[in-house]
């Protein structure tokens, strides 16, 4: 007979209290999310904006990227050195 041992740990974060305003109809589409995911208000609006500081950060870097290439634009040749490298495998 196999037995299962569940082990949890508990990683204690400090969060603060915040109070927002939203209004009804956004609050029912989070309370039905939430209620379909089986978590609460908070760790769902938790959730929510990591994505969107996450997505914010890939915005910013790559806006820096596309910066980066319209100030310097690249070369014709300039990569050339690395064309006998590729490998796309046999077709």
């Amino acid at each position: 007979m196999w037995s299962t041992i569940y082990t949890r740990i508990h990683i204690w974060v400090a969060m603060k209290t915040i109070q927002m305003t939203i209004d009804e109809k956004l609050l029912k589409l989070v309370d039905k999310v939430t209620r379909s995911r089986r978590t609460t208000r908070s760790a769902f609006i938790r959730a929510a904006l990591e994505a969107e500081i996450r997505r914010s950060f890939i915005r910013e870097k790559e806006a820096q990227h596309a910066a980066g290439y319209s100030n310097k634009p690249i070369v014709p040749g300039e990569f050339d050195v690395w064309a006998e490298e590729q490998d796309w495998g046999s077709a």
